[in-house]
């Protein structure tokens, strides 16, 4: 799948306003209190893990539940300090209860480096009326469609990820 393929709905210029009128429940403590400390340590404890599940997906609860703190740890570390694309996602989705949006919140929120959060939504501010099968291929495209919009308007990627979910809510309920 080539960038050309996506096509922001909105102007580039409507990134902030979009932005700016989002709001979802329980994403601050994530940001200004879990990402930093994921960040910095280098992988989630249990507890953090479960939080960004819930946030992300709340029915896949039961599943991620079977996680113990021992493979959370090992597979947020080694995801989060590997380098190798593939390895990233594959590592995260060996846990249960992720699939790929869920692998990208953790990336996301947990990342030294820039991920978007693959969702249906965003997907649709990108010009998809139904999203396509989740593969390496589709995440990576998206990923690098989404870096280059963040560094052509000099937003960040959680400014980007919230004006792509937010036109999406507000267009299509």
């Amino acid at each position: 799948m080539e960038s050309r393929v996506f096509r922001l709905r909105f102007p580039l210029s409507e990134v902030s306003q979009w932005a700016k009128s989002y709001s979802y429940p329980g994403e601050d403590k994530i940001a200004d209190e879990l990402s930093p400390r994921a960040r910095a340590r280098g992988y989630l404890t249990r507890a953090e893990f479960l939080a960004l599940c819930r946030w992300k997906t709340p029915r896949s609860q039961p599943r991620c539940a079977m996680n113990t703190s021992a493979q959370v740890r090992e597979a947020t570390q080694i995801a989060l300090a590997t380098e190798d694309e593939r390895a990233k996602m594959y590592i995260l989705r060996s846990l249960a209860g992720v699939q790929w949006p869920t692998a990208s919140v953790i990336l996301h929120f947990c990342d030294k480096r820039p991920y978007p959060i693959l969702d249906y939504r965003a997907l649709w501010s990108l010009g998809f009326a139904k999203p396509p099968a989740y593969t390496f291929e589709v995440w990576w495209a998206y990923t690098g469609f989404v870096r280059q919009l963040a560094h052509s308007t000099g937003h960040d990627m959680r400014t980007i990820d919230r004006a792509l979910w937010q036109f999406s809510k507000t267009r299509q309920g």
